[in-house]
């Protein structure tokens, strides 16, 4: 496969490529969180939300003509979207289009993520590219996927399917597939309750990322076929990839194959989001002095809507009242005032009192921490205001009582456990 990763060969198949970014969906396994935003709004690392990894890894790859297909709660995923990525450069073919559901084809929203490219099937056709890549919204990672087009032409697969290992009591969140020794895929099953392992690795199942390569005609065809089945559930796990198993060829490719590797990790970063301590974990990691995912990576940089705010700051260097932070990630606007923050992530306007503590914990946009308030091991929502002397994180009871407490000991709080107002762009 050399000939197949050269630049400029993969150079020519990401310009006749269009990327469609699957962002309509709820994630309600993040709780509150995603109550007033769709999950791929969800803001991830001090400063992004979570669609901007694929996004960035679509232009970084030279994809540059992106459709966005949105549904649940999308008024702050488009609002960024516009804003953060209104550089493509529309006289050289470059495009991220929104894509909202609007009963293109039926008086009905998208039923399922193959109906959601089918209702928008007419667009695709307009933009007449070769090759359509389908893409989750909702995963954080780095990967070329020009090496996958390449891999995908020169195996000559009608489909190809991205893959990842993962622990085998996770299989149920995702589908599963079993592959020869070519990797070419001969059984497929969405999250199924007793997965196949990996042949002399019990321990690991190989799993989609939510990722799959088609040709444009091939695609729409099947998308046709799908939707005048009846029993289908109009999905692409679920359905069309199963059908497309026993009847053409379709391939594995393995994230490890094109990952971006710069934090050590042997099949590369990568996560699924998807519950309050997922995230909450994946945030922590990156406090960390050497942390598996490298956001200061010039090379492949993760572009997002950049917030015109001041540097954070840091007053008073008394005893007791000096304004610190360790082993942390402060966002733009944030001012840590005589107070303590190790192991933990401020995204932008974030100001925190004297004798406030805050340890391992995600603070997100435009919160006020009040005096001599202790956090640990929370997450505290956008727009959320504390007041002086609250204690959170410290009695599980306590805060199970007040707010969200996860089986892994993450407080979730938002402004409405709060009292605030809950109706808060997010």
């Amino acid at each position: 496969m050399v000939a197949a990763t050269e630049s400029r060969f993969v150079s020519v198949l990401t310009k006749q490529t269009l990327a469609l970014i699957l962002a309509g969906g709820r994630g309600s396994r993040l709780r509150q969180l995603t109550e007033w935003r769709a999950k791929p709004a969800v803001p991830f690392g001090g400063k992004f939300r979570i669609i901007d990894f694929p996004l960035s890894n679509c232009f970084n790859s030279g994809i540059r003509r992106v459709g966005v297909l949105t549904q649940y709660k999308a008024h702050s995923l488009i609002r960024h979207v516009q804003r953060g990525w209104s550089f493509a450069q529309g006289q050289l073919g470059e495009f991220v289009d929104l894509m909202p559901a609007s009963q293109r084809m039926a008086e009905s929203w998208y039923q399922g993520t193959a109906d959601a490219v089918l209702q928008n099937g007419d667009i695709v056709r307009a933009y007449n590219p070769k090759y359509v890549i389908i893409l989750a919204g909702d995963h954080i990672y780095k990967m070329d996927y020009g090496i996958m087009l390449a891999s995908h032409v020169e195996r000559g697969a009608d489909v190809t399917v991205g893959c990842v290992e993962v622990p085998v009591h996770l299989a149920s969140d995702y589908g599963v597939m079993d592959v020869d020794h070519e990797d070419r895929i001969v059984e497929f099953a969405e999250k199924p309750i007793y997965p196949k392992a990996i042949p002399g690795d019990p321990a690991r199942v190989l799993a989609s990322m939510g990722i799959y390569i088609f040709g444009t005609d091939f695609l729409l065809e099947e998308l046709a076929r799908d939707a005048a089945d009846d029993t289908s559930s109009r999905d692409f796990g679920r359905d069309v990839i199963p059908h497309c198993v026993e009847r053409h060829r379709v391939y594995a490719h393995r994230f490890s194959d094109s990952a971006v590797k710069d934090g050590g990790a042997e099949q590369g970063y990568w996560r699924d989001v998807g519950t309050v301590d997922a995230y909450w974990e994946a945030n922590m990691e990156l406090t960390k002095v050497q942390p598996a995912l490298n956001l200061y990576d010039a090379k492949w940089p993760i572009w997002t809507n950049q917030h015109q705010l001041p540097p954070a700051k840091f007053v008073f260097d008394e005893e007791h009242r000096r304004g610190s932070a360790v082993d942390s990630l402060l966002s733009g606007g944030c001012i840590v005032s005589g107070a303590s923050v190790r192991r933990s992530l401020l995204f932008w306007n974030v100001r925190i009192d004297e004798g406030s503590v805050v340890e391992d914990s995600v603070v997100l946009p435009n919160v006020r921490i009040g005096k001599n308030v202790r956090l640990r091991r929370t997450i505290i929502e956008k727009g959320c205001s504390l007041s002086d002397d609250i204690v959170i994180g410290e009695n599980a009871d306590d805060d199970a009582r007040r707010f969200e407490r996860t089986e892994g000991g993450v407080t979730l709080v938002t402004p409405a456990m709060l009292g605030l107002p809950m109706h808060v762009a997010r």
